[in-house]
């Protein structure tokens, strides 16, 4: 028979795992004491910091109305009243564009993301981590614009050359479905943006939450087929040309207006958090190329509109779902021509001022 271990070898074992047990819970409450201290400290910190910030920045946006003031008074020089200004916009770039800016009171985050997210806190804490958000967010809208084009395109190809001239339903369907994500996903990205500090006007938001009911909507509208299968389909296929056209203005923003972004970002101009205006943005040279494209594409908008609520009037087509759509639509191509409007009246004002600024200097 084997010998059991004696007695007080195995007391001693279980003494010392005894006391390293004790000394695990020590450290482990010591641990925790430290960490609640730092915590402490450092929130006390963060606090401090973000009231000197607010603090300044409401300092900053006195001394530019001062600015303002005075230079509308002619009590100051246009040429220093312009290098002032440019200190202060500097000054703020820093501000927003550094470490500074994750101390500043946050944005509400807006019912969408309540009602989706609850109350869950999407603000970085990290600028390069809200520079990921928006270069994730261009990145998004690449991929998304160039299927923007070649889907409805492949669509109306395959009408032509495979199903006779008339949609099947699912393809159609398939692609309102991906329109429905499409258009939730922008909505969602934007959100976060503003919270993160982002420019995007309010506008283009509210656009992709029309934008995202009426894909909704479209996937309860009934895709009718043969007899007549042309005319029963004309709104469809005014959508689809529609959403081509929508696409290459997509292309021309993300290709040329980001370059100019990035551009005016280098020069202090810009934050980094910025990003391209929905679609209406434009600037100098490339206006000229995208303001024709835009208001046919509003233009081309609000026909399909009209078409399709006169369709639901005279009877082709009275399901409810044709009247909604073609009402989104009319509102959606009107609010699209307002901000455009707007984005070039504020553009040609700035001009106006840059010139006058420039006059006064010269006859000094």
């Amino acid at each position: 028979m084997g010998v059991g271990p004696e007695p007080a070898v195995t007391e001693e074992s279980a003494k010392r795992i005894e006391d390293e047990v004790r000394r695990a819970v020590e450290q482990a409450k010591e641990l925790q004491d430290m960490a609640s201290s730092l915590n402490a400290s450092t929130s006390a910190e963060e606090q401090l910091i973000g009231q000197r910030a607010v603090a300044l920045d409401s300092t900053i946006r006195r001394l530019r109305s001062s600015i303002d003031s005075q230079l509308n008074l002619k009590l100051v020089d246009p040429k220093l009243a312009e290098k002032l200004e440019e200190e202060l916009q500097r000054a703020r770039c820093i501000m927003v564009d550094g470490d500074a800016s994750s101390f500043f009171p946050p944005k509400p985050q807006g019912r969408f993301l309540r009602m989706f997210l609850g109350p869950i806190n999407v603000r970085a804490s990290k600028k390069d981590v809200q520079l990921k958000v928006k270069e994730e967010y261009n990145s998004y809208r690449d991929r998304t614009a160039l299927l923007f084009l070649l889907f409805p395109a492949t669509l109306l190809a395959l009408r032509s050359w495979i199903w006779d001239g008339c949609l099947p339903a699912f393809p159609v369907q398939l692609y309102q479905a991906w329109l429905l994500v499409l258009y939730t996903g922008l909505a969602f990205r934007e959100n976060i943006l503003r919270v993160n500090g982002s420019d995007i006007r309010p506008w283009w938001i509210y656009h992709h939450y029309f934008a995202l009911i009426m894909a909704l909507v479209s996937l309860t509208w009934e895709i009718k087929g043969q007899p007549n299968c042309s005319q029963k389909q004309r709104g469809v296929q005014l959508f689809l040309q529609w959403a081509i056209l929508q696409g290459v203005a997509m292309l021309l923003q993300n290709r040329y207006q980001r370059q100019r972004l990035y551009t005016r970002i280098a020069l202090g101009k810009a934050k980094r958090m910025d990003v391209v205006w929905g679609e209406t943005a434009g600037v100098e040279g490339q206006l000229w190329l995208l303001c024709p494209i835009l208001f046919i594409l509003q233009g081309f908008e609000a026909y399909v509109g009209f078409l399709l609520l006169k369709t639901a009037f005279v009877g082709m087509a009275s399901e409810w779902q044709v009247i909604f759509c073609g009402m989104l639509l009319v509102i959606m191509a009107v609010g699209n021509f307002v901000n455009t409007v707007q984005t070039l009246m504020s553009k040609s004002r700035f001009k106006a001022k840059m010139k006058r600024t420039k006059s006064k200097q010269y006859l000094d």
